[in-house]
């Protein structure tokens, strides 16, 4: 049986997912961060292109205890939601870095090597 070539298409939006993961811990990691805050950076970093990419993340790192979140009540509307890391959080975090300088001197590496395309 052949195989199917890979869907480049898959692959970008697989390896950004696994990037935004990264980058919102990081800046998670700085202290208690606002949504909208949160999507205005990765938005200027062009991570991320609407609002609907971060909140399933959000909700997925707070299932895993990865955030805590806190809300504060404003009048009129919904409550505001900040955002922070856990102990947990933060060291999986740290775990995340330390794979991230390992694969960036991997790929250094490897394409150092190789004469420009």
């Amino acid at each position: 049986m052949k195989k199917k070539p890979t869907d480049m298409n898959t692959s970008i939006t697989q390896l950004r997912r696994k990037i935004l993961e990264l980058c919102t811990l990081e800046i998670l990691s700085r202290g208690e961060v606002y949504t909208s805050d949160m999507l205005e950076e990765l938005k200027d970093a062009e991570l991320i292109l609407a609002e609907g990419t971060l909140y399933p993340l959000l909700y997925k790192f707070r299932k895993a205890n990865l955030v805590h979140v806190r809300s504060d009540v404003t009048e009129p509307g919904p409550p505001k939601k900040y955002y922070s890391l856990t102990a947990e959080g933060l060291d999986y975090l740290k775990k995340l870095q330390g794979t991230w300088q390992s694969l960036t001197s991997s790929l250094a590496l490897i394409t150092s090597k190789h004469p420009a395309l």
